[in-house]
């Protein structure tokens, strides 16, 4: 059985330890935050949504112009050789970290140890990291916060390339955790004041029993997000801070957690501020697919958990 110390990452068509794998100091992710990336999970350790993942991850890498040579089917197979080179307990499920670099920039090809190659890289770790500390958030909800960072509009920043370059989520969400309260999550605005996406996360209203989520002009199109929209027939709609607080429900969709309530926006309540009856609904139906209890299986996670920074904490 797979240790802390013993897990394996997929490099490059090799399969190696988890402490070896590097990155150049001279390559262009850490240059220019030069990567597109794709994170994962599974359910009772079958990967869901993989194939989505990785073409979106096609797409990504196509447009930002990185000469990688390989197939949807290579990547797949690779993402199952980290797979299988790390068995974890039954009590986990695998969270993949797929990372595309162009390798290191060509004024540096004379330094030892790099290659103006690109770099293939799937990593596999317990999702449970990724989820620490949000099983009460089920049964409490999330207030989001509005900051003054807005998101970037696509035509200054693609946002539909899933990349590294991040800043914008990172100073979001260090804003956000200077809010009082707890349970604080970023809620950006677009540059004409619509309601856009969380930093990492998709966003949904309800109203009379209509489910509602931001056009997706200035977002990175979710997997989940296209999961929800697909099982409940949800509309896409310019949405502005008024319409939340008209709304019934509110929830955030992403990977790791699939779905977790809003109950109120700036602190002011949602509806009546509590978890909503179509968030349960839909919570439920996916757990049905999935046969698995979402909600139990992240809330059983919190129990062991231990204390400390997390992107939404600093």
């Amino acid at each position: 059985m797979v240790t802390e110390l013993s897990r394996k990452v997929y490099w490059n068509g090799e399969i190696i330890d988890e402490s070896e794998a590097r990155l150049s100091i001279y390559d262009s992710a850490l240059m220019f935050g030069d990567c597109c990336f794709e994170m994962t999970r599974s359910f009772k350790h079958e990967q869901f949504k993989l194939r989505e993942h990785l073409e979106r991850l096609q797409k990504s890498i196509r447009y930002l112009r990185i000469p990688l040579e390989m197939t949807l089917d290579e990547m797949e197979v690779a993402c199952c050789e980290a797979i299988y080179a790390n068995p974890f307990p039954v009590e986990d499920e695998h969270r993949l970290m797929i990372n595309v670099t162009r390798g290191a920039l060509a004024i540096y090809k004379d330094v030892e140890g790099t290659s103006p190659s690109p770099n293939f890289i799937v990593s596999d770790f317990p999702l449970r990291w990724t989820t620490a500390g949000m099983g009460k958030l089920y049964d409490t909800g999330v207030n989001a916060v509005v900051p003054s960072q807005r998101t970037i509009p696509a035509f200054l920043l693609e946002p539909k390339v899933k990349n590294r370059s991040r800043i914008h989520y990172l100073m979001a969400n260090i804003e956000v955790s200077q809010y009082k309260g707890e349970n604080n999550w970023a809620l950006l605005l677009d540059d004409n004041g619509f309601i856009a996406e969380g930093t990492g996360a998709n966003f949904f209203i309800v109203k009379d029993n209509e489910i509602f989520t931001p056009e997706p002009r200035n977002i990175l199109r979710g997997i989940s997000r296209q999961f929800v929209i697909d099982n409940c027939s949800a509309k896409e709609m310019n949405l502005e801070p008024y319409d939340v607080y008209e709304a019934d429900e509110a929830f955030f969709t992403g990977t790791p957690f699939c779905m977790l309530p809003v109950t109120s926006l700036n602190g002011i309540k949602i509806g009546d501020g509590k978890v909503g009856e179509n968030f349960k609904c839909e919570l439920e139906s996916w757990s049905q697919e999935v046969g698995v209890d979402i909600k139990g299986q992240i809330q059983a996670w919190d129990k062991g958990m231990v204390d400390g920074p997390s992107p939404y904490k600093f």
